[in-house]
């Protein structure tokens, strides 16, 4: 940041990024928020010694700058019967290329897959899904991938275990 970060390159700074800048009070509502996106607006303002307005008007700023995109429960699929996760790795034809956009959100749009990444090297998208067994991974793929003209290739691993982790607010 310039010596000079006023009030001014503030708002230059904000208008330029879409992103407010972030003061230490900031980093930690979001740390605490991502820990506990329950949290009352009460204790978190306590946590981080702001009045509950001020701290909520932050809150409020964070969330309409789009730093806080949303807030959700995160379930187990073995709970739901969905005890078998899968990666899948897609090579794209030169043609489905010009619509991968449309490809991608059309395969998020099936109720089993979790991610769809599109990624540089040997294959074009990965994606991640959860099933109930072998033969409903085979009916997902079958019904999602195969006979898809913009899929030229894919190839399945089922995956042994998982873990998730997320990006720690304030790391460097």
């Amino acid at each position: 940041m310039p010596d000079t970060w006023n009030s001014t390159n503030r708002r230059n700074f904000e208008r330029m990024t879409g992103f407010p800048d972030l003061d230490r009070t900031d980093i930690e509502i979001l740390r605490l928020l991502q820990k506990d996106a329950r949290m009352l607006n009460k204790q978190l303002s306590a946590a981080v010694g702001l009045a509950p307005s001020s701290c909520h008007e932050r809150v409020k700023r964070l969330w309409a700058c789009g730093l806080i995109t949303g807030t959700q429960a995160l379930i187990d699929p073995a709970g739901l019967g969905y005890s078998l996760s899968a990666v899948i790795f897609v090579n794209i034809s030169k043609a489905g290329q010009v619509r991968i956009d449309a490809l991608m959100d059309e395969l998020i749009g099936v109720p089993e897959i979790r991610d769809v990444y599109l990624v540089t090297g040997q294959y074009d998208l990965i994606v991640s899904l959860v099933a109930r067994d072998m033969d409903h991974l085979k009916h997902i793929t079958y019904t999602a991938l195969t006979g898809r003209s913009e899929i030229t290739r894919y190839e399945t691993s089922v995956a042994y275990t998982h873990r998730r982790g997320q990006v720690e607010i304030g790391a460097a």
